[in-house]
């Protein structure tokens, strides 16, 4: 008997996923909008709890808005994780691409670096490098992507490497394309779906990184962000619960989004792993 089966993206999990996903972004986008005025400012009486009137996730202790800056943190947050993101997928799909195309000792000297990179401590390099370089936001980016790209470069590596065998990309060497175009416009392609669903769970493992080097006071002092407000609210948790427990709520919301989203991605656009459609 053959079972119809729900489509992987409309899966409840994965709807919550977007769910979550789908406000984050309202809040990133209308953040001047909801609240207009500077998130380091103060409005009111210190230490109001949470559904306070006027004030719905309360105050910290020198009286600022926790709501603002949860709203202004999604952006920055999320900014910093997409920027890392971005170059990780663009650098490591690039030396994945080259490496499992070419192969033979270019691929050897891609694979060795990104060896040497997977070695070490991911966490630790990241801290290493925001701590020796100045805390502004290019810098955290750079310090995260540093560690975020290897991954992307053994998926599309491994891709490329069953792909290139194929008649089709035979024949199109004997057409007489060249290595460049059979690569980005024949090859590429059909390694997309991997990276696109490895790229969704990058997102959720920077925002982790961002959230843990701004909770130990090295993120950047430009904006508030997730981590920030964890971390200065974790000396009085104790009294002020919701300084931290709010914005590690975000944090948790945000990479479990993340990572629904990417399961229902990942079953939808490898129908082999999940036997769709079979008995």
């Amino acid at each position: 008997m053959i079972l119809r089966q729900s489509h992987p993206l409309l899966r409840p999990p994965v709807l919550l996923g977007f769910l979550i996903l789908a406000t984050l972004a309202v809040l990133v986008v209308f953040a001047d909008v909801l609240y207009p005025d500077n998130p380091w400012r103060m409005v009111a009486r210190p230490n109001l709890p949470p559904l306070s009137p006027g004030f719905p996730a309360g105050t910290d202790m020198l009286g600022r808005d926790l709501a603002a800056g949860l709203v202004h943190g999604s952006r920055a947050t999320l900014s910093v994780a997409i920027s890392v993101v971005a170059f990780a997928v663009t650098f490591g799909a690039t030396l994945g691409l080259v490496s499992g195309y070419f192969g033979e000792f270019v691929d050897e000297v891609i694979i060795r670096v990104t060896e040497f990179f997977q070695t070490i401590p991911g966490f630790l390099l990241t801290i290493m490098v925001v701590a020796i370089l100045s805390p502004t936001r290019w810098t955290v980016v750079f310090a995260i992507a540093l560690i975020s790209w290897p991954p992307i470069v053994r998926i599309v590596r491994a891709e490329v490497l069953s792909i290139r065998r194929r008649d089709w990309v035979s024949a199109a060497r004997v057409s007489g394309l060249s290595h460049l175009r059979i690569a980005v416009s024949h090859v590429l392609p059909n390694v997309l779906p991997q990276v696109i669903v490895q790229g969704s769970l990058l997102v959720a493992g920077a925002v982790m990184i961002e959230s843990g080097i701004s909770f130990l006071g090295l993120g950047t002092r430009d904006s508030v962000s997730w981590g920030f407000l964890l971390g200065s609210g974790r000396t009085s948790f104790s009294v002020n619960w919701w300084l931290s427990t709010l914005p590690g709520l975000a944090i948790f919301l945000t990479v479990l989004a993340f990572n629904l989203v990417g399961d229902g991605l990942e079953r939808w656009l490898d129908p082999k792993r999940t036997g769709r459609g079979q008995a």
